[in-house]
C-alpha cells in the first residue's frame, strides 16, 4: 500500500536501463576497445591505419586524433574516449594516442578491485592522490628548464615529436618550417605571450612538386585572382585597404518589388544606382589605396571605377584571410566606405603580385614588416600525403608553441613514466588502508606506454622491461626505450624530448576520464518502439493492397 504522498515511479517499458557492475564492467571494455585500435600508432615504428570515409574519400594516418575522429561509435563510453583525443589535441596538439592508450589501461587496472567487490569511490580516491603526486614528481624532479635562447636545444624537442610521424624522414625541413611558423607569430604584450597558430599560420596545400619545395612565406597567400583583366598584377610597397562590405548596390532589405508609373521612373532609379557606386568609389579613392580586399562582392560598375583610378580589387576573401592580412599589414577592416580614414590603410607590405601556379592563380603578399602572420605552402605528390604531412606540421607547431610558453621538458621513450611509477610505488609504502592498492596499479599502469614502444618495434617485451625498471631502481632516471631498435638508451644522449605541459595534460586527461568512467553505474536510453510500428505499417499495406 503507497502512503498518500509518496512518489510513484513508472517506467516506460521501452525504456532500456541497465545498472551496477555490468555498467563498469562494460564501461572498462569500451575503453580497452578503443584503446586497442590506436595501440600500434604509438612510437616511431607506428603502423598507419587506412580510414574511409562515406564520401569514399581515404585518410592514411597514424595520429589518434584523425582516427578516432572517423570512427563510428554507439556505446556512450567509448564516445568518451574519443573525445578525449579531441580534447588533448585542442589543449596541446600532441600526445592524441598516448592518452587513449594511458586511459584504456588506467581503467584496466580497476577491473580486478571491482570484481573483489571495492567500492568505486575508494579506487576513485586512490586515483585522484595519484594524479596529484604525479603532477608534482613531474614539475619538482623530473623536468628540466630549457633555455629559449638556445635554438640547437628548442630543434632537437621539436625533432623527436616528428620522429615518430610520416613527414619523419624530411625532419629537418619540419622543424625549420615549425620553428620558422611559430617565431612569427609570436606576441609578448604586458608580460603575456600569445601564439596562435590556429588562426594566423595557415597552411595551404598545392599538389605537385616535391615535399623538399615546402617553405614558410612571411606574408600571406590566397587562391583568389584580381577581378578585372586590366588591374594591375604586380605592386610594390602597395597602400591596401580592407572592406567587410559590398560594393554594389545596397538592395532593400524588406522593399522586393517597385511600381513605376512613369517612363523616367526607371532611368532616375538607375541613376540612383549608378550615383551610390560612384560615392563608395570616390570615398575609396580619396584615401590613393593601390589595393583593396572586401569579404563581399565588387559590382561592374564599381571595377569600372576603380581600374580608372588605377585600384586593383580582390573580391570574396575570406573572414580569417582578411584578418591575417590586417596582422601581416597593419590594415584595419572597414565595415562602410564613407567612414574610411587615413590610419585603416596598410603600408607594412613591400609587395603585392598575383603569380599563377598550375591552373590556378594565388594572390601573395610578401616583404612584410614584422607581419605577426604567416602561410606555410606545402608541396607534395597527392592530396593523401599532404594532408598527412599538414597533420604533422600541425603537432610539430604545437610542440613548439608549448615550448615557448612553458619552457619545460621531460625525456621521452617512456623514460619520464617509468622514473614518475618508480617514485610513486616507493611513495605507496607509506599509504596505509585498502586505497594503496588501486594507488599501486595506477602507478603501475604507466608502463603501458614503454611496452606499447617496445612491442611495436618488436623487441622483447618482459626482458626489456623488467631491465628497464632495474635501471629506474639504480636512480638513473632518463633511460628510455628506443623505439627504433627496442633497446634502452639514455634519452639526454638520443635527444628524445617531450614538453612538459604535453605530459600533464596527457595525465590530467587520462585519469579524470577514467575516473569520469568509473562513477558511472547506471546507463538509461529510451528507444522508440521500431518493431510495433514497422508491424503495423506493414499491415496497413498489406491490408491496402488486397482492397
Amino acid at each position: 500500500m503507497f502512503g498518500a504522498n509518496q512518489p510513484i515511479i513508472v517506467l516506460n517499458q521501452n525504456i532500456k536501463r541497465e545498472s551496477g557492475r555490468k555498467v563498469q564492467v562494460e564501461n572498462i571494455n569500451a575503453g580497452k576497445t578503443i584503446a586497442d585500435v590506436v595501440r600500434t600508432c604509438l612510437g616511431p615504428r607506428a603502423m598507419l591505419k587506412m580510414l574511409m570515409d562515406p564520401m569514399g574519400g581515404i585518410c592514411l594516418t597514424n595520429d589518434g586524433n584523425a582516427i578516432l575522429r572517423e570512427i563510428t561509435v554507439q556505446h556512450p563510453a567509448a564516445k568518451s574516449m574519443i573525445e578525449i583525443a579531441r580534447t588533448q589535441d585542442e589543449e596541446v596538439g600532441d600526445g592524441t594516442t598516448s592518452v587513449i592508450v594511458l586511459s584504456g589501461d588506467i581503467l584496466a587496472a580497476a577491473q580486478p578491485f571491482l570484481a573483489q567487490g571495492m567500492h568505486p569511490t575508494v579506487i576513485i580516491r586512490a586515483y585522484r592522490q595519484a594524479l596529484e603526486d604525479m603532477i608534482n614528481v613531474l614539475r619538482d624532479e623530473i623536468a628540466i628548464p630549457i633555455d629559449l635562447n638556445n635554438r640547437e636545444q628548442v630543434r632537437d624537442i621539436i625533432r623527436s615529436c616528428i620522429g615518430t610521424k610520416f613527414i619523419s624522414k624530411w625532419a629537418e625541413m619540419a622543424v625549420d618550417i615549425a620553428e620558422e611558423a611559430v617565431k612569427t607569430v609570436y606576441i609578448e604584450e604586458n608580460g603575456r605571450k600569445e601564439i596562435d597558430i590556429k588562426r594566423y599560420a595557415k597552411i595551404e596545400k598545392l599538389p605537385g612538386g616535391r615535399i623538399e619545395d615546402s617553405y614558410v612565406l612571411k606574408g600571406i597567400m590566397l587562391n583568389k585572382d584580381v577581378t578585372h583583366q586590366k588591374m594591375r598584377r604586380r605592386i610594390e610597397n602597395p597602400r591596401i585597404l580592407l572592406l567587410d562590405c559590398n560594393l554594389e548596390y545596397k538592395k532593400g532589405e524588406s522593399m522586393t518589388n517597385v511600381e513605376m508609373m512613369k517612363e523616367e521612373d526607371f532611368s532616375k532609379m538607375l541613376q540612383a544606382e549608378e550615383e551610390f557606386v560612384q560615392k563608395m568609389c570616390e570615398d575609396i579613392i580619396r584615401l590613393k589605396p593601390d589595393v583593396i580586399f572586401t569579404e563581399k562582392g565588387v559590382s561592374d560598375l564599381a571595377q569600372h571605377f576603380l581600374v580608372k583610378a588605377g585600384i586593383t580589387a580582390v573580391r570574396r576573401v575570406r573572414k580569417t584571410d582578411n584578418n591575417r592580412i590586417a596582422r601581416a599589414t597593419g590594415a584595419q577592416i572597414v565595415s562602410r566606405t564613407d567612414e574610411l580614414k587615413e590610419e585603416d590603410v596598410g603600408t607594412n607590405c613591400g609587395l603585392f603580385e598575383v603569380k599563377k601556379l598550375g591552373d590556378e592563380y594565388f594572390t601573395f603578399i610578401t616583404d612584410c614588416k614584422d607581419p605577426k602572420a604567416c602561410t606555410i605552402v606545402l608541396r607534395g605528390a597527392s592530396k593523401d600525403i599532404l594532408k598527412e604531412i599538414e597533420r604533422n606540421l600541425q603537432d610539430a607547431m604545437s610542440v613548439a608553441r608549448n615550448i615557448y610558453l612553458e619552457p619545460f621538458v621531460v625525456p621521452g621513450g617512456g623514460a619520464v613514466e617509468m622514473a614518475v611509477s618508480n617514485a610513486l610505488t616507493e611513495k605507496s609504502k607509506s599509504i596505509t588502508g585498502v586505497e594503496q592498492w588501486p594507488y599501486r596499479a595506477v602507478v603501475q599502469a604507466l608502463e603501458v606506454i614503454p611496452r606499447t614502444l617496445t612491442q611495436n618495434c618488436g623487441a622483447n617485451i618482459i626482458r626489456t622491461l623488467t631491465a628497464l625498471r632495474a635501471k629506474h631502481a639504480a636512480g638513473e632516471k632518463n633511460v628510455g626505450i628506443n623505439g627504433d631498435t627496442g633497446e634502452l638508451v639514455d634519452m639526454t644522449q638520443l635527444k628524445i624530448w617531450e614538453p612538459l605541459s604535453v605530459k600533464l595534460q596527457t595525465y590530467k586527461t587520462a585519469i579524470e576520464t577514467s575516473i569520469l568512467l568509473l562513477r558511472i553505474d547506471d546507463i538509461v536510453s529510451g528507444s522508440k518502439k521500431k518493431d510495433k510500428d514497422t508491424n503495423q505499417n506493414a499491415g496497413m499495406s498489406e491490408q491496402s493492397m488486397q482492397e
